[in-house]
């Protein structure tokens, strides 16, 4: 009885510290520096990310319940410059049009648990020629209706997928 404890005991030791010594990175391998992988363009499946906009601006809503931001200044006469952060999607719509395109995702508060607030999902309406809107929710359980993005973009086309 007493060997198979220390048997067991040993090969627990020996994976944890198997574990404990390997060494994992999340960098990519170093680029082959052959002359044929050097003249070879690389290509990839995937697209690279586009770069975060850095040109935003903070700004709370007329009530000051609802913190947004705006990235780009709308031109004087377009649709974006007559939004306000905080407003709901119906009335922005109204006061706009209903989007070119849309799309929906949730957010990672969504996993937190027993998280009850808000900003789990989030509404994303594109509008060609002017930019984006995003959308959340205020509670765990209701729809993305509070607008808390505006993003100015003239090339905006549609969702990029």
């Amino acid at each position: 009885m007493m060997p198979n404890k220390l048997l067991v005991s040993a090969a627990c030791l020996g994976l944890l510290f198997g574990c404990a010594s390997s060494k994992k990175t999340d960098a990519p391998p170093p680029a082959a520096t052959s002359s044929k992988a050097a003249a070879a363009p690389a290509t990839s499946s995937k697209a690279a990310p586009a770069p975060a906009r850095t040109d935003g601006r903070k700004v709370k809503s007329k009530d000051g319940k609802v913190d947004g931001e705006i990235f780009g200044t709308p031109a004087a006469k377009s649709k974006f410059a007559r939004l306000e952060i905080g407003m709901s999607r119906t009335a922005a719509e109204k006061l706009i049009g209903v989007p070119d395109d849309s799309d929906t995702h949730i957010t990672g508060r969504q996993f937190t648990p027993f998280y009850f607030g808000g900003d789990t999902q989030r509404y994303e309406a594109f509008y060609k020629n002017e930019g984006q809107l995003t959308y959340s929710n205020a509670s765990r359980f209701s729809a993305p209706e509070t607008l808390i993005i505006i993003s100015v973009d003239r090339k905006a086309t549609s969702v990029k997928r």
